[in-house]
């Protein structure tokens, strides 16, 4: 699963890490690439933070429910500032056979982001 470096999600730059975000919206969306780019055991003191990647080298028709269903517990158990409303599947084309996540996202109190 790749994430690409430079977000743009609903019109606000994710480009920058923040550590101390003050603008709940973008905290959280930072937190969800955050909790799409890490994998699942590479956090010290925190090796249940992240996504698992047991989906690798599997064929992309049974490795698209893994990822989807991989994605939202993720992103319900480490932000539950928001929920998941969808996950789309695109191509990478640059990398043939590999799939690029877009993840659709309300912010509780707040309106839909895709990340």
């Amino acid at each position: 699963m790749a994430v690409q470096n430079n977000i743009v999600t609903g019109g606000i730059n994710l480009g920058r890490i923040t550590l101390n975000e003050t603008d709940t919206v973008r905290a959280v969306l930072q937190n969800v690439r955050n909790i799409l780019r890490t994998a699942l055991g590479t956090v010290p003191m925190y090796r249940e933070f992240g996504t698992d990647a047991r989906f690798v080298d599997t064929p992309i028709n049974v490795a698209t429910p893994i990822i989807y269903a991989i994605i939202r517990e993720a992103i319900e158990e480490f932000e539950p500032r928001c929920e998941v409303v969808d996950i789309d599947f695109v191509p990478d084309v640059s990398n043939p056979g590999a799939l690029l996540p877009t993840v659709r996202v309300r912010i509780k109190g707040e309106e839909e982001y895709v990340v």
